[in-house]
């Protein structure tokens, strides 16, 4: 424990975000270390000078805007590859380590029971070898494996059977109607995290045809906000089409798309969606929004010819 690690940690300190037993050792340190001490002091005026300004809350469009670039860049980020992803930091950790002699003393007992449990599973397996030699294989379940990506996505045409190919360490196949728990999961996960967008789109078109259930919706509404394809986002527009109307949610989302979505093919058909409640307060607002200040042309007349056809009661 030296003076710089201190300084470095004192905010996590004041905000309560330290290891007890790091913690502990800073305590220890400030009884005997005046320059220290006097940083806490500094740290604390500063915290107690903050906490009675009150933090701005993010605008909508905001937090739409930050979430959608997120969203990008995770999907365009590189990923770690060869030996790199692999790579431990050993002094890092044992700098670590020092300061946490309670988690030192776990991971001895840890070490030392999992021994035990070596050694006693070694001599199980010597003596009931012949009987597993016997058992057939059989594959992981679904909602045990751990999914890197969806590959393909194909429907049998005339019928609900649906062909989906996904990679765990190695790449797997499984079929199935859209009516299978494993299928929708497979659909749900695709829609959500796969980095082929024509995958996605695949995935979203297919969750259309189920758009009672709430999973769906979740996943047509998180598409609809976050994918950087317009063409998912069309297609999670389609899927959200007859639900504008009985659920707040889904209006909410199609009216955001609206007043921020990038692509004016996107803009222009939640106009269309929104039409049916275009007596909502909230709609209405933002079509007369729309037709003082929006900048495209198309949108702003659009806005227009939809609030000269709203009755008073809808």
């Amino acid at each position: 424990m030296n003076c710089n690690w201190v300084k470095e940690n004192v905010t996590l300190y004041v905000y309560e975000e330290l290891a007890d037993d790091a913690r502990h050792e800073l305590e220890r340190h400030l009884e005997r270390c005046a320059d220290c001490a006097a940083e806490l002091k500094a740290a604390r005026e500063f915290h107690q000078a903050m906490s009675v300004v009150r933090a701005p809350e993010p605008t909508p469009n905001l937090l739409a805007a930050s979430r959608m670039r997120l969203q990008e860049a995770l999907e365009t980020a590189e990923q770690s590859h060869g030996w790199a992803r692999w790579a431990f930091d050993f002094a890092g950790w044992m700098s670590q380590m020092k300061l946490s002699p309670a988690l030192v003393v776990v991971l001895l007992m840890f070490g030392f029971g999992a021994g035990i449990m070596a050694t006693w599973k070694v001599a199980s397996d010597s003596r009931t070898a012949p009987a597993i030699a016997t058992q057939p294989s059989s594959a992981p379940a679904t909602s045990q494996a751990s999914i890197a990506g969806i590959r393909a996505i194909t429907q049998e045409p005339g019928s609900k059977q649906v062909e989906i190919q996904y990679d765990t360490v190695q790449p797997q196949l499984v079929q199935g109607s859209l009516d299978d728990p494993r299928i929708q999961q497979l659909l749900l996960y695709a829609a959500r995290n796969n980095y082929n967008s024509g995958v996605r789109m695949d995935s979203i078109d297919l969750l259309t045809q189920n758009p009672d259930d709430q999973r769906v919706r979740e996943a047509l509404m998180y598409a609809l906000r976050y994918d950087n394809n317009p063409g998912a986002r069309l297609k999670a527009l389609e899927g959200l089409q007859s639900y504008v109307r009985q659920d707040i949610r889904v209006r909410n989302a199609v009216l955001e798309a609206l007043m921020n979505d990038a692509n004016p093919g996107v803009r222009s058909t939640a106009i269309g969606l929104l039409r049916p409640v275009r007596a909502d307060s909230s709609v209405r607002q933002a079509l007369q929004y729309l037709a003082r200040e929006e900048k495209s042309e198309f949108i702003r007349s659009e806005s227009r010819r939809v609030l000269s056809a709203t009755p008073d009661i809808d």
